[in-house]
């Protein structure tokens, strides 16, 4: 067995409340002895006694080092960082992070893997079928219902939402394993040829891998967005160097484990922990052919600058919902508002930013709804819970800052959270949402501020009467993200107004239009950017992990009497 990939995890008192009904029905601590991938107890990582990871697992003792993946073996470092429990403030988490003078061996490795790949439709053709068995075998384990439960709180303990909500990510990452099961993965390579200008004369388009990758994810979504992104890059023959936020990364290192469990070659993935500075030097000098971001803006710009653009991007979505002039269902319609936007804590990059409510929905008791249900929400069950990328000043500030807009008014939230440990590195604040008139946002003054992602349990809410519908489309041709949007209405040619003049690329539409919650069946990524990344679908692989490439079969044989012509 093969050691652990950087985590020293320290034993704490770790708040029971906020595992409580929300941790399920399952007792961890019975399983971690028949899970043969697993190498930590999720009750376990908390603060007060230190734990070791060793080549063969997690178990009480003085700490010393541990290691990264690298070629199918770990590397030791001592450089540590301290994760913070989130819940608590105590040091429950030290990774081993590689710094800038550890990248060398990482570098190399990725050299290694030639621009043809690892596999493609001419070259190691029996690694599409691997991949196809490895996929079954994991699809299979997370379906048992202790491997699902494990991965569920072990995301919990490190990125706080609900059960039901890090339970829905398990079955959505098992969902897609099971898709591309058995021939699914060489289907993904699928070819097509073409007739050509003679006798033995034909052309083939292939779908060709790019070879060395890195793929980069952020916290939100611990297991569901680095595992979909990997073994789609690995489907399609690439090798990948994965980077998973060092708050979270413990999720995927045991995910890592379970592929290995399946059969999936250690050789085939890098897995390193490193600060932003460091995997930004990495990428300049192993010069990826392609790389994957999710995560903020500003980070990918400067990514597809740094890169020359040979990056697909999934960054910051701030996403809208239109509620049409069809009044209807309106209980069902405030309970999807309230998960689109409050639901982990509002910390999903398709979560609801902005409500345009038709004058229709004005005049009912939806707002009422809102507060109601959003004060539902408590600390104890996880259903509102630490923000890890604003502070509750900073989210705090921006709300102050939009209730000095003309006719903006606080509807409900708009202050801390009380009673808890959550440390001040973290955010902790009550849902929140703001109404702000719609002519008063489409100021040049007011714009950019009311259209600030605020990754964290905080909504715009505005009014539009029905000749203003050209407004709010106004509102939407200015926003620079397209990720997820909703039309909340049966109306088909209201649904055809704004479809035809809106760009984002996961649109939901219809009376039970949402923005997040997207399933494994369909395409999710941001439009109308030629960087833009999809994730779970067989186009989004192809798109992302493979390029075209094009082969021309001249056979012959040449015509009877053939002469060199003359010259042209």
């Amino acid at each position: 067995m093969y050691g652990s990939l950087g985590f020293r995890i320290l034993k704490s008192k770790a708040p029971q409340h906020a595992f409580g009904n929300g941790f399920g029905t399952y007792n961890s601590s019975r399983f971690i002895h028949t899970l043969p991938f697993a190498t930590v107890k999720v009750e376990e990582i908390s603060g007060a006694q230190p734990a070791e990871s060793d080549e063969f697992g997690y178990v009480i003792h003085d700490p010393k080092q541990s290691s990264f993946s690298l070629q199918g073996s770990w590397t030791r470092s001592s450089n540590w960082n301290t994760i913070l429990d989130p819940l608590n403030g105590e040091s429950f988490i030290k990774v081993a992070e590689v710094d800038e003078k550890g990248i060398l061996p990482f570098v190399e490795s990725l050299s290694q893997c030639p621009k043809h790949g690892l596999h493609n439709p001419f070259k190691a053709p029996e690694r599409y079928l691997m991949l196809g068995d490895v996929t079954a075998k994991a699809a299979n384990k997370l379906s048992l219902p202790e491997v699902s439960d494990f991965f569920a709180k072990l995301i919990q303990r490190v990125a706080p939402k609900s059960y039901q909500q890090a339970l829905g990510e398990v079955v959505v990452t098992q969902k897609f394993l099971e898709n591309f099961c058995g021939d699914q993965v060489r289907f993904l390579a699928r070819s097509f040829s073409v007739p050509g200008n003679h006798l033995g004369q034909h052309s083939h388009g292939f779908r060709w891998p790019y070879g060395p990758v890195a793929i980069i994810t952020p916290f939100n979504f611990p297991l569901e967005i680095p595992v979909l992104q990997l073994m789609g890059a690995l489907y399609m023959g690439n090798k990948p160097l994965l980077k998973v936020d060092s708050k979270v990364c413990i999720v995927m290192e045991q995910m890592i484990r379970l592929l290995h469990h399946c059969g999936l070659p250690k050789e085939d993935i890098d897995f390193i922990n490193s600060d932003g500075n460091t995997m930004n030097k990495l990428l300049m000098e192993a010069k990826p052919r392609m790389t994957l971001f999710t995560g903020s803006s500003r980070v990918a710009e400067k990514l597809a600058v740094d890169l020359k653009g040979r990056i697909k991007l999934e960054d910051a979505g701030f996403d809208w919902k239109i509620l049409g002039p069809d009044v209807q269902e309106e209980d069902y319609v405030a309970w999807v508002c309230d998960q689109d936007a409050y639901a982990c804590s509002g910390q999903k990059c398709s979560a609801q930013s902005m409500l345009f409510m038709h004058e229709n929905w004005s005049k009912t008791s939806l707002v009422s709804k809102l507060n109601d249900l959003a004060a539902r929400r408590k600390l104890e069950d996880l259903t509102i819970g630490p923000v890890l990328t604003f502070t509750t000043e900073a989210m705090l500030n921006h709300t102050n800052k939009l209730l000095k807009i003309k006719g903006s008014k606080l509807l409900f939230g708009g202050e801390a959270l009380h009673n808890h440990s959550i440390p001040a590195v973290y955010g902790a604040i009550k849902p929140t949402a703001v109404f702000i008139p719609l002519t008063e946002i489409l100021k040049d003054d007011n714009y950019e501020l009311v259209t600030k992602e605020i990754f964290g349990p905080f909504q715009i809410l505005t009014e539009y009467k029905q000749d203003q519908l050209p407004l709010v489309l106004n509102i939407l041709e200015r926003m620079h993200a397209h990720l997820t949007a909703a039309i909340v209405s049966n109306d088909p040619l209201f649904l055809q107004e704004v479809i035809g003049h809106s760009v984002n690329g996961t649109t939901y539409a219809g009376l039970r239009a949402r923005t997040t919650g997207a399933p494994q069946n369909h395409w999710f990524g941001p439009a109308g950017d030629p960087r833009g990344a999809g994730i779970g679908t067989p186009e989004a692989i192809k798109l992302v992990w493979s390029c075209h490439r094009e082969v021309i079969y001249d056979l012959g044989p040449l015509p009877e009497k053939w002469e060199i012509p003359k010259a042209t």
